[in-house]
């Protein structure tokens, strides 16, 4: 599943291709949603917000589409009136202006909604902080990992809970563990200050890496940083920290990478 770098750098592109240009063409395959083709068509999309790996498409009549990809669904862009070849794929939401086309396949979790209905949806009532939000401190992220429902949960599943920080997902869990040299049974609660700062540190910075370089090497070499796996599927590798082999698992329903000797 795509995890919240992902998810930003595909509403970038939405972005790039219809942002601010009128709506000529509105189709949706799901019924209950066929009525607002009329209502939106005309309009504009103003801005493409993501909450960890939900995606908010906000209209220029304070409408708002809610999608979510789950496993299978993806976003294309199109010439507008072509269609690519999605063989395998069903086409959900088509949404054009003049130029080009966005287009949502084999997503299922789709809505319109109002204001109102942002603020009772219960997948973003329920959702923390993005770690893509810029306004997050390490401060805040130190918090909470101390706050009452997060302080005694174990990192391996805490890290793929979206309650806790939106975006995060699996191979960004196997990365920040590594790089703060923590196993993932560690709790909040028993960790020093040192480290608490180290993980928050690194639950920020790393996702924020992957967002701004990953798959981008070449254009951002002057940068001197960009990201790259040092452990996700490297299992049977020797470890770059130490040189002991990398080894796999599975922690809470999902591959999990690890360096035995540097995480304990």
């Amino acid at each position: 599943m795509p995890e919240g770098p992902e998810i930003r750098r595909a509403a970038d592109r939405l972005e790039h291709a219809v942002l601010g240009e009128p709506l000529t063409e509105v189709w949706f395959a799901f019924p209950h949603l066929k009525p607002f083709e009329s209502v939106l068509t005309g309009q504009r999309i103003e801005r493409i917000e993501t909450r960890g790996k939900a995606m908010l498409t906000h209209f220029s009549n304070l409408l708002t589409l809610y999608s979510h990809n789950q496993l299978y669904g993806v976003w294309r862009v199109a010439e507008a009136g072509a269609l690519p070849q999605e063989s395998k794929r069903s086409l959900r939401v088509r949404l054009a202006t003049s130029r080009r086309a966005i287009l949502l396949y084999s997503a299922s979790d789709i809505e319109i909604l109002d204001e109102a209905g942002l603020a009772r949806h219960p997948f973003l009532l329920r959702v923390g902080p993005d770690v893509l939000d810029m306004t997050l401190t390490l401060e805040q992220v130190k918090a909470r990992l101390l706050s009452k429902p997060f302080c005694r949960r174990q990192l391996s599943g805490l890290l793929l809970d979206q309650a806790f920080l939106a975006g995060l997902g699996n191979y960004l869990r196997v990365e920040i563990l590594w790089q703060v040299r923590l196993a993932p049974q560690h709790r909040p609660v028993d960790l020093t200050d040192s480290q608490l700062t180290e993980l928050a540190q690194a639950c920020l910075a790393i996702p924020r890496l992957s967002y701004q370089t990953r798959g981008r090497e070449d254009e951002n070499r002057h940068h001197g940083a960009t990201f790259r796996f040092r452990v996700f599927h490297r299992d049977g590798e020797p470890c770059e920290r130490c040189g002991n082999l990398i080894e796999r698992g599975m922690l809470s329903s999902r591959p999990f990478y690890w360096c035995p000797h540097c995480q304990r």
